[in-house]
């Protein structure tokens, strides 16, 4: 089910009232109903894999309560590598089998050996790379001995399957989220009116600058043999505002949605394009994703408080795992790879914690240096998104060959120019709006409180309106495919 669709725009609220309506009843009976809600929720799309949810919990429930009862160290490791080998032991099957499969064959063809080995029609099951790494990072953190395991299944389940952000994150922490379920919730009108906000905002950085870029990007890609150096870097430029629109965006209906059942999640995204440095960029791009390496992968292996060779080695081992979490292409490899590349300079200089606070915090403008770190910022994100977006490592080479020829000077054309232009002013009119609103968790959040009642109103409405009349066609959140 798609946050931009009808069938949500009625599920929401039928689940809403109910949900409410139980709220002086057992808060097991509560938890019960938003499991039966997220199952269906998932199920909508494709009931089948309502059993891996189920089996994946059942296994990670019943670890959890092993690590409880078991002293012996060797032991406790071998429940800990069971539930390991167990969630991405499924992730591996169903994400990567075909990709190993062919390249497999294809390292053997060029040594002259001819094998046969045949694909499989594997089907993705949409979020697994989210629920899989929230149920894994329960059973870590209670082998850690930071979170005592639970004993309430009901409230486990709710945690796992949590319908707002069960397909596409933010992946939560057992030890933030996981509380919430075992407690009471009552009614709050202002959290559930902020909440209201951020879904607002959130439908427009989807409908209406990520679906109208995709539109022009999806044109440029797709025919990138056909055009002008120049006007692959507005494909690329359009592809970054689409990629930022729709990810942050379902994260912003995700969240907002959740404070409408009393419900806590963190923040995972914090204006990235405005960083001025890429460092800066990693704290505040996928920030649930980037933690969860961080702490699960970076730190154990030594982090950056060991030598300078594995520095390097821990740097590119978490950007590649990164960029191989996103899909089994080499594309992704590569950029993962790329960003370490961007990011080790400031590590290895000890400038990789320079850029904490909100960039021209307090002011209306930033300096030229900041202005300067932002643009430079920018640009190497633009060309590390090439390879992100590319079908294939062929295609992003020609992208970018293409790119760097002596066309970049020539003036861009393509068919749907003035869709691009229309798409071109509501990206101008957003990061206007994300940049006066930078300092709280989504931009409207403090924005219109200046405002008086009927100029906010206006504002808002003007929200709504534009989703309405500007949305560019419907298209599938790009983060479903992970």
């Amino acid at each position: 089910m798609l946050f931009n669709s009808l069938d949500f725009a009625i599920f929401l609220p039928v689940v809403f009232v109910i949900y409410w309506l139980m709220a002086d009843e057992d808060i097991k009976k509560q938890n019960l109903f938003l499991v039966l809600a997220s199952y269906t929720f998932y199920g909508w799309w494709d009931w089948r894999f309502l059993f891996l949810i189920l089996f994946s919990t059942v296994v990670d429930y019943s670890i959890g309560i092993g690590l409880s009862k078991r002293e012996d160290p060797k032991i406790r490791k071998g429940l800990l590598w069971l539930s390991i080998g167990v969630n991405l032991g499924f992730l591996g099957f169903f994400k990567y089998y075909n990709f190993f499969l062919d390249n497999f064959i294809s390292a053997f063809s060029f040594f002259g050996v001819t094998m046969d080995a045949r694909a499989l029609s594997i089907i993705l099951p949409v979020g697994i790379s989210f629920y899989t790494f929230q149920t894994l990072s329960y059973t870590i953190d209670v082998y850690r001995g930071k979170l005592e395991p639970t004993r309430d299944f009901l409230a486990f389940t709710a945690f796992v399957c949590f319908f707002p952000q069960l397909v596409a994150g933010p992946i939560e922490r057992a030890t933030h989220l996981l509380p919430q379920f075992l407690v009471e919730r009552k009614f709050n009108y202002v959290l559930a009116v902020n909440g209201l906000r951020q879904i607002l905002w959130g439908l427009f950085k989807k409908i209406v600058i990520a679906d109208n870029a995709a539109s022009v990007a999806n044109e440029i890609f797709n025919n990138s043999d056909s055009y002008s150096g120049s006007t692959l870097l507005v494909g690329a430029v359009f592809f970054t505002f689409q990629i930022y629109g729709d990810f942050s965006g379902y994260s912003d209906v995700a969240i907002g949605t959740s404070r409408l059942f009393g419900f806590d999640l963190k923040q995972n995204f914090a204006f990235p394009y405005f960083s001025r440095d890429m460092a800066e960029f990693w704290r505040r791009w996928h920030i649930s994703l980037s933690t969860w390496f961080r702490d699960y992968v970076y730190i154990p292996l030594g982090g950056s408080r060991v030598g300078t060779w594995k520095k390097i080695r821990n740097t590119f081992i978490i950007f590649i795992v990164s960029g191989f979490w996103h899909g089994a292409n080499w594309t992704f490899i590569v950029w993962g790879g790329l960003n370490a590349i961007y990011f080790l300079p400031l590590l290895l200089s000890n400038k990789n914690r320079v850029h904490t606070d909100t960039v021209a915090d307090g002011k209306y403008f930033p300096s030229i240096r900041e202005s300067f770190g932002m643009l430079s910022t920018f640009g190497l994100t633009v060309l590390a998104w090439i390879f992100f977006r590319a079908e294939n490592m062929t295609h992003a080479i020609n992208y970018l060959a293409t790119l760097f020829s002596k066309s970049l000077f020539t003036i861009p054309y393509f068919a749907g120019g003035k869709q691009a232009l229309m798409a071109l002013l509501f990206i101008l009119l957003f990061l206007l709006i994300e940049w006066l609103g930078r300092t709280g968790k989504y931009a409207i959040e403090n924005l219109p409180r200046g405002f008086n009642r009927p100029m906010r109103w206006i504002f808002y409405y003007g929200i709504a309106s534009s989703i309405y009349w500007f949305g560019g066609e419907q298209q599938a959140f790009i983060y479903f495919q992970f």
